[in-house]
C-alpha cells in the first residue's frame, strides 16, 4: 500500500510538471475574484481552527462563491450551517477535478501542506494555486514532491512556532485579504438545536451546570485514562452539582464505557456519544465547560466560546489550542519537549507520547476544571436548580 502512494504522488508530480511545461505556474493574482476553492487540510479540530480564513474571504468578498474541497464526509457536517460555505467537493471521489473545473474558480486555498490536494488543484487549472511553505524549523509533514510542487504555485510562510489559526490567514494577503482576527465559527441546525434541548429537557436530578467529558482521543499518544476522567467527573458532581454528558463517537465507545462505569452517582450522567456532528455541536454549545484531551470536539467548544479545559499532554501548547482567559490548559508534570505539532506529527517516540499523556496529574486536571467553571459561573450565570 505504501508502495502504491508513493507510485501515485509520482504519477501526480509528473503530470503537474507536464502542465507546468505548457501552462507556466498558478500564480497570477486576479483582478475580481467570483469563486474560490479552499481545502480545509487535516482532521476535525484543524478543519474547525480553518474557519477564520473562510470568515475573512466571506467578509472581504461578500459575493464570492467559497467552494470547499477535501473530504466533503467530514467539511459538509461540520460546516454546514456556518453560513461559510456555498458548495462542497470531495477530492477523494473520481472526476473532482473536472467538477472543480466546472466552477471557473479564480483562486484555490490549501490550509495545510497537502501535496495531493495542492496538485489536484493546480491540475484543475486554477490560476492561482496558494498553500504553505514550513520556515522556522523542519516540517515532517512538508514531503520532497510537496517541496518540488511549491515551485508551482504560490506560498506563504507558515512560522512553525506561530499560532497556527493565525499563521494561515497570511494564505489570504496575496489576495489583499490582511487580518489577525482568529475567532472560529461554526453553526448548527434547528433540528439540531431541538435535539439538544430535548436531550437537557431528560436531566431528572437538579444541576447547577453541565460540564462535557470526552473520555475517548482519536490517538493513543494523547490518551489519558478514562478512569482518571471518571474521577474528575465525580469530584465535580459532588462539590459543584454538576450534571455530565459524555461526549464522543463511535471509536470512543471503549473509553466512554469505561469512564462511565466508573462514575459513582449514575443519575448525574448523560451518555451523548455517537450522536451525528450536527447534533454533537449543538449539544457542545448548551455546555457550561468541556473537558477532554487535546482532540476535535474541544475545537468546537472553542468556536462556541464554552471554556474548556485541554489536557495537552505530548501536544504543543501553543501551535493551536484554544488560547484565552476562559480557556484552560493542563500541562504534564516536568515540562517535557512537545512531541506532537501542526506540520510535524511523525517521526517521534511513540511510546514516550503516550508515557507524557499518561503522566498528567489528575489534582491538575480537577483544578483546572474547577478553574473553568469559574468562568463559567462569571460568564454564562445559570439558574437550573
Amino acid at each position: 500500500m505504501d508502495f502504491l502512494n508513493r507510485a501515485n504522488r509520482m504519477l501526480l508530480l509528473v503530470q503537474c510538471l507536464i502542465r507546468a511545461l505548457f501552462h507556466g505556474t498558478a500564480t497570477k493574482i486576479p483582478k475580481s475574484i467570483s469563486d474560490i476553492v479552499v481545502v480545509p487540510t487535516g482532521k476535525l479540530g484543524d478543519v474547525v481552527c480553518a474557519t477564520p480564513v473562510l470568515r475573512a474571504i466571506r467578509a472581504h468578498l461578500p459575493k464570492a462563491r467559497i467552494i470547499v474541497a477535501g473530504n466533503s464526509k467530514l467539511h459538509r457536517p461540520l460546516l454546514s450551517d456556518s453560513r461559510l460555505v456555498n458548495e462542497y467537493v470531495d477530492l477523494e471521489d473520481e472526476g473532482a477535478t473536472e467538477r472543480i473545473k466546472k466552477y471557473h474558480p479564480e483562486v484555490a486555498i490549501v490550509t495545510g501542506p497537502s501535496f495531493k490536494h495542492t496538485s489536484l488543484l493546480y491540475l484543475a487549472g486554477i490560476p492561482l494555486v496558494i498553500a504553505p511553505a514550513a520556515v522556522g524549523g523542519v516540517a515532517h509533514d512538508v514531503t520532497r514532491p510537496y517541496k518540488i510542487l511549491q515551485r508551482l504555485i504560490k506560498t506563504f510562510p507558515h512560522q512553525l512556532d506561530g499560532y497556527a489559526p493565525r499563521e494561515r490567514l497570511k494564505a489570504l494577503e496575496s489576495l489583499g485579504i490582511f487580518t489577525d482576527d482568529t475567532t472560529k465559527h461554526l453553526g448548527f441546525s434547528e433540528t439540531a438545536e431541538k435535539r439538544a434541548a430535548e436531550i437537557i429537557s431528560q436531566i431528572c436530578e437538579p444541576y447547577k451546570y453541565i460540564v462535557g467529558i470526552a473520555a475517548g482521543s482519536g490517538n493513543k499518544e494523547k490518551q489519558w485514562s478514562p478512569k482518571n476522567f471518571a474521577k474528575v467527573a465525580n469530584h465535580l458532581i459532588e462539590k459543584f452539582s454538576v450534571h455530565i454528558f459524555v461526549i464522543g463517537g463511535r471509536n470512543d465507545l471503549r473509553e466512554s464505557n469505561e469512564m462511565m462505569l466508573a462514575i459513582e452517582d449514575k443519575s448525574m450522567v448523560t451518555d451523548t456519544t455517537s450522536v451525528s456532528i450536527d447534533e454533537l455541536k449543538a449539544i457542545i454549545s448548551k455546555l457550561d465547560v468541556f473537558v477532554s484531551v487535546n482532540t476535535g470536539p474541544l475545537y468546537i467548544a472553542e468556536a462556541f466560546n464554552i471554556p474548556t479545559v485541554d489536557i495537552l499532554g505530548p501536544v504543543n501548547p501553543w501551535d493551536q489550542p484554544p488560547q484565552g482567559k476562559i480557556h484552560k490548559m493542563v500541562f504534564p508534570p516536568g515540562g517535557p519537549k512537545p512531541l506532537l505539532c501542526i506540520m510535524n506529527t511523525r517521526n517521534h517516540d511513540v511510546k514516550e507520547a503516550e508515557r507524557i499523556a499518561e503522566s498528567t496529574r489528575l489534582e491538575d486536571v480537577i483544578t483546572a476544571a474547577v478553574e473553568a467553571l469559574k468562568e463559567a459561573s462569571q460568564n454564562r450565570p445559570i439558574e437550573k436548580e
